[in-house]
């Protein structure tokens, strides 16, 4: 089992930037997929990006393009989400999930068995 833990939520303005953490532990994630999703308020939530076992496979959903960036670190057993150009649109409840059994990133919540408790991310106007 793997148990993954977010970080790094907090208040910005319009245009600021944010990185979130997602560490893991239980098991080395090395082999599995990553992903993050999110939910604002009264909303479902949604795909953000994903990251494959290899850092060349990546999936970015077309909201965040070019803006939010994800990435990953074996060695800390750490994935991250780096945010850019943060718009109040962006604010919302950020997960981590984890998928064991795909090398290949998926933007389908039910693929993905662990996730984490979220962390909060406001955009101030």
């Amino acid at each position: 089992q793997v148990q993954v833990v977010e970080s790094g939520g907090g208040l910005v303005q319009t245009g600021d930037s944010l990185r979130l953490s997602c560490a893991a532990s239980g098991r080395p994630i090395n082999s599995y997929s990553m992903a993050w999703f999110r939910q604002g308020s009264g909303k479902e939530r949604e795909f953000v990006a994903a990251i494959g076992t290899s850092e060349s496979r990546i999936v970015t959903a077309d909201a965040v393009k070019g803006r939010f960036i994800v990435s990953r670190d074996n060695t800390k057993n750490t994935v991250y989400l780096q945010m850019n150009s943060l718009k109040p649109e962006d604010a919302a409840v950020y997960y981590c999930a984890v998928d064991p059994y795909r090398a290949q990133p998926l933007m389908l919540e039910s693929v993905y068995t662990y996730w984490g408790q979220g962390t909060e991310v406001t955009v101030s106007s």
